[in-house]
């Protein structure tokens, strides 16, 4: 019996050949954590009294959660953080870099191929280079900084095949949202989720990002897609390493195999309090909105930004919502400044604020008040998700988000892009 790409990934890295179901003791590529998780990493590690780390190359530890920190005692935290890495000699990137699921792989640190875990949730993001990431618990994150191995039971596969061409004004959000709904928040629960299809071939490599960030909202694993010269470009200039693609074999043993055809595909919007309560836009348009938020490790990079400028150039925000905007990294607001796409949604009335995950999280910035109903282009809307648990969040693609901005409820974007077309 043939592999699947986990199975190839994960028997490469552990010496032996496994299949699904076996547990597995494998070495990494890369670790990190981020301002959220990384004060029980640091303190996991100095627990154990380890000498150091397994490579500093291979070891990050990034500040996104909270940026600027909003109270003594995550800026006490972030200081920690500091001189941890400056002890230990491994990478590290502070305030203003952006998102630890941009700034990273930006750098090139992640070729097809490697196994790579994070104290972060949304680490499965970096599948969509042809690898196998994961997010793991600090504790865990912390024994593979000493050891530079961790252990997995092998996870079956889900391979997913997606046909056709996404309508316009429909975009990788709403399919992944299309795709939550309809398998459930733990519907593919510890599986891993091989994509394909031409589809998938059409998508760029933000989008691609974007369906890969999401998988872990349905409870999977790893969220893996296909090397094709989309990705060779993508990596070009980043990696200097030489790297292998890596695809399935013919004969792999998927648990399912499901087939879905995108053509008559329409904006999706997930409605409060879970992800996967999903339904198409006309279900829920005219919602009134208070708030819309463009960025995160889901949605902020440059394309994300020059969807929704496409609909926001020349219009104002109502003057009812709060309109913010923070960039995945500082790369992509650089480009985005030198596109003049930052003067567009400032001319507007947005907001904007330091790269990273910002609202999302609801550390320090875009906070709602009690009722207010928000759209955003985040991950997940779970009650109290941005800051407040009397707020309802509404989660939509980047053009849906900045067409809802513009009239102050919940809006089909398809509606502007036949006037800027």
């Amino acid at each position: 019996m043939g592999k699947t790409i986990t199975e190839k990934i994960i028997s490469a890295h552990s010496g032996k050949e496994v299949s699904a179901g076996e547990i597995a003791l494998a070495k990494i590529d890369f670790a990190f954590s981020q301002d959220g998780t990384s004060n029980l990493v640091i303190d996991t590690f100095n627990k154990i009294s380890a000498a150091k780390v397994f490579n500093p190359k291979k070891c990050a530890l990034v500040i996104d959660h909270s940026v600027p920190s909003p109270v003594k005692e995550i800026s006490n935290i972030q200081e920690r953080m500091r001189q941890f890495a400056q002890k230990e000699k491994i990478l590290f990137y502070d305030l203003g870099y952006g998102v630890s699921h941009q700034v990273i792989p930006e750098r090139g640190y992640f070729l097809p191929g490697n196994l790579v875990i994070g104290a972060d949730s949304h680490t499965c993001t970096y599948g969509a280079l042809n690898l196998c990431a994961c997010g793991m618990g600090s504790s865990d994150v912390a024994c593979a900084f000493i050891s530079g191995e961790t252990w997995f039971k092998v996870p079956e596969t889900i391979k997913i095949v997606l046909q056709g061409k996404l309508p316009k004004g429909v975009y990788a959000k709403d399919l992944i949202l299309h795709l939550i709904g309809d398998f459930s928040a733990e519907g593919a629960n510890y599986l891993a989720i091989e994509f394909s299809g031409e589809t998938i071939s059409q998508l760029s490599m933000d989008g691609r990002f974007t369906i890969c960030n999401m998988v872990v909202e349905m409870g999977a694993k790893f969220g893996i897609m296909p090397f094709d010269n989309k990705t060779g470009v993508w990596l070009e200039g980043r990696v200097k390493k030489k790297f292998k693609p890596v695809q399935a074999d013919k004969d792999a043993n998927y648990v399912d195999i499901c087939e879905y055809k995108v053509s008559k595909l329409e904006p999706q919007v997930a409605k409060p309090d879970t992800v996967d309560n999903v339904s198409s836009i006309t279900e829920v348009e005219g919602t009134p909105i208070q708030e819309a938020f463009l960025g995160t490790c889901t949605n902020g990079r440059l394309e994300d930004l020059i969807i929704a400028a496409k609909i926001i150039r020349g219009k104002k925000i109502h003057p009812q919502v709060k309109f913010i905007l923070a960039p995945a990294s500082r790369e992509i607001l650089l480009l985005a400044m030198k596109k003049g796409i930052i003067a567009t949604f400032l001319e507007s009335g947005a907001v904007l604020v330091s790269p990273g995950c910002g609202p999302c999280v609801g550390t320090n910035a875009g906070i709602p008040a009690d009722g207010e109903n928000v759209i955003s282009t985040a991950n997940r809307n779970f009650k109290g998700r941005m800051g407040n648990p009397k707020a309802n969040i509404y989660l939509a693609s980047p053009a849906t988000v900045a067409a809802s901005a513009i009239t102050g409820k919940i809006t089909d974007p398809r509606r502007y892009l036949r006037l800027v077309d």
